[in-house]
């Protein structure tokens, strides 16, 4: 992961390479929330695969880059 404080110095940081799938640091922050928050809950269960795609696709991740096997 590589962060990036513009478009301007991902693509010039890029340069002649092509770039992979991007998303805005606020997307990541809801995404790190949504992930992760109910982690420390005494009856924590892990997510389903169903549950973690429902995550995704409710942010806007969509495609084959966030669809999980």
């Amino acid at each position: 992961m590589n962060l990036f404080r513009s478009e301007e110095h991902m693509r010039h940081w890029l340069g002649d390479r092509a770039p992979g799938t991007t998303i805005p640091v606020t997307t990541l922050a809801a995404l790190a929330v949504a992930w992760w928050d109910d982690r420390l809950s005494p009856d924590w269960q892990p997510h389903t695969r169903e549950r973690n795609q429902a995550i995704l696709e409710g942010l806007g991740l969509t495609g084959g880059f966030w669809a999980l096997a």
